[in-house]
């Protein structure tokens, strides 16, 4: 067996891709890890990192290409870290989010007897998100046909980072994953800012006025939000932004300035200011109306979400004498949705901004039977009386905590539904609800075209005891 070592040059095929992107190669029984390939891809590469039981290394050249592989449409793909499997027909890069799901269920849970369908494909694969978030910046990093250009200004960029960094940014001015008003709003607001002469932010020197540009589109009404987020007040400049922006596309309903004065690089802030319109946009998942607010969350993709609640609901089939606990409620939308159907929901959520805009919403659809706890998740289930007939799980990418899959276990509650975006931390959840849980199916649902996440509803009902 040979040694792997650092900066050594290698010669691998791709065997697959691992959840995250990476291809996976073997060398000598080695684990290898390499970005930006594709299974059937015969490549050079030279190893950047080393472990005691994998290694990692970077592309230098595809010297022949994978079956796969086909062109992708994007002019930025390469370099931009947005959607890494433009280079992949639709159908499979479903294969391999499928794939994904079963081996994350039977290699970490250990569960080999539980079916995961096919994944719910997107009835549209361009164009899907209702929220796209773009940089600015003082340095822009060029492209290859960029170089050299003499008429292009390193000083002012709008667009989106390199792959793992901070502080390159791509300028762009077409995303394929927003709509083509969306892509309009970017240009124009490009335009704008560098002839007028507003500031980008410099992430070193923390002086500068643009840091981001996020624009929010409803899918039901049309209405667009811009929300422009500063590094302080200068509403004089925005006004006439606005002005410039709205009288070129009437669709957009709400302007906002969200002031970010801290160092931290994100795209919120402590305050946000209404410079023209609504302080929101309204959207709609089935006939349900949500008023959107520049730090409200909402599913980025609404016909997907609407797939997904759906699945949420078949996999509980409620009754109406029934109540169902919504673990992780957020905004409770999934609480809103259930709640027609059955007697009662009770929600929980520690985000207490969140809970906000969670009874805002209950208030605005006139709904009685759903009750909303603050608070440590452990602390507060642990205080009800009774468990529920159904709980619904929608816990972060980093999943459900220890503490809590182990009261969860001490609960004799007759089903779960697990809603996950990362089927790693889903099915090490499931593997630690083993114990008082059967596994019955798993059912993933295609939120994010071109990339490779995937979201997942789990049907896990209480084994008899």
């Amino acid at each position: 067996m040979m040694s792997i070592k650092r900066k050594q040059e290698i010669q691998v095929k791709i065997e697959k891709v691992a959840f995250g992107g990476k291809g996976i190669a073997h060398l000598d029984n080695f684990v290898i890890f390499i970005k930006d390939t594709l299974p059937g891809d015969v490549i050079n590469a030279r190893i950047v990192k080393k472990k005691k039981n994998y290694a990692e290394a970077n592309l230098l050249e595809i010297c022949s290409p994978s079956p796969y592989r086909i062109s992708p449409p994007c002019p930025y793909f390469n370099w931009c870290g947005g959607c890494t499997w433009q280079n992949l027909e639709y159908r499979d890069q479903l294969k391999m989010k499928h794939e994904h799901v079963i081996e994350s269920i039977t290699h970490i849970s250990g569960i080999n007897s539980a079916v995961v369908l096919p994944p719910i494909p997107a009835g549209k694969i361009w164009g899907y998100r209702n929220k796209m978030e773009f940089s600015f910046s003082d340095h822009r990093w060029f492209l290859p046909d960029e170089l050299g250009n003499p008429n292009l200004d390193r000083s002012f960029v709008l667009g989106l980072h390199v792959p793992g960094t901070y502080n390159k940014i791509i300028n762009i001015d077409r995303c394929m994953l927003q709509s083509e008003t969306a892509n309009r709003i970017l240009r124009l607001v490009f335009d704008y800012s560098k002839r007028n002469n507003l500031s980008a932010y410099n992430l070193k020197t923390h002086e500068g006025f643009l840091r981001f540009l996020v624009i929010r589109e409803s899918f039901c009404s049309g209405e667009l939000m811009v929300n422009i987020v500063t590094a302080y007040e200068n509403k004089e400049s925005l006004i006439s932004l606005a002005e410039y922006v709205m009288d070129r596309i009437p669709e957009i309903t709400s302007f906002i300035n969200t002031v970010n004065e801290r160092k931290a690089q994100i795209a919120s802030g402590d305050t946000q200011k209404v410079i023209a319109g609504n302080e929101f946009i309204t959207d709609k998942l089935f006939d349900l109306s949500f008023k959107i607010s520049a730090n409200s969350f909402f599913q980025t993709n609404t016909a997907q979400a609407e797939k997904l609640y759906r699945t949420v609901l078949q996999f509980c089939e409620p009754k109406t004498n029934e109540i169902i606990w919504d673990l992780y409620c957020g905004t409770g939308t999934i609480s809103i949705f259930l709640a027609r159907h059955v007697k009662l929901v009770i929600g929980f959520e520690l985000i207490e901004s969140s809970l906000q805009d969670a009874v805002q919403n209950v208030t605005t659809h006139s709904i009685d039977n759903i009750r909303f706890i603050a608070g440590d998740l452990v602390q507060m289930i642990q205080q009800r009386p009774e468990a529920p007939d159904t709980m619904v799980l929608d816990p972060p990418r980093s999943g459900v905590h220890p503490s809590v899959t182990q009261t969860l276990n001490r609960l004799k509650t007759r089903k779960i539904i697990y809603v996950s975006c990362n089927p790693a931390t889903m099915a090490r959840d499931i593997q630690l609800l083993a114990e008082n849980y059967n596994l019955i199916k798993v059912q993933p649902v295609d939120m994010f075209p071109h990339t490779y996440h995937i979201e997942s509803v789990a049907l896990l009902e209480r084994k008899n005891k």
